[in-house]
């Protein structure tokens, strides 16, 4: 067999973005203009948004298939978006770590225990929550400073 200079780091090139390929992906769930995108992260796919009327139909009827819902909103009760969400499991790995679009967050998780981090405005909320595999559960987060 004949050694061709530089092969061996193009199949390293190619092996790590067939791996980070693996770990990233995303699914369009609607048709065209701006819809919601489920996206995966190491095995925990969510959506987020909740901006108007078309944008709260549209996670509703997604609602199904996923098992935890976060909503963000302020003290008063006003919907925040831009807030950055962590996921952690029993053993405080970090599953998830995203910003969500809107004051709606949808995620499907295994069945567990999770602790979960929600910062806005520079101040963090935490909670630590329960999952089944089935029913939706809502879990509300509300920040003092709006």
């Amino acid at each position: 067999m004949k050694w061709i200079p530089g092969i061996a780091s193009k199949l390293l090139a190619h092996g790590f973005a067939a791996i980070l390929l693996g770990c990233v992906s995303f699914v369009s769930v609607a048709g065209t203009n701006g819809d919601a995108i489920v996206q995966t992260i190491s095995g925990v796919s969510y959506v987020s948004g909740g901006v108007g009327t078309e944008s709260i139909d549209r996670l509703n009827s997604l609602a199904g298939g996923f098992n935890l819902k976060l909503v963000f909103a302020g003290k008063s009760g006003a919907y925040v978006s831009g807030v950055r969400v962590s996921i952690a499991d029993a053993t405080g790995r970090t599953l998830l770590d995203a910003a969500s679009e809107g004051p709606w967050f949808l995620a499907k998780l295994p069945a567990g225990n999770y602790r979960i981090v929600a910062s806005f405005a520079g101040n963090a909320v935490k909670q630590n929550i329960s999952v089944g595999t089935e029913e939706l559960r809502t879990v509300d987060f509300r920040w003092v400073s709006e």
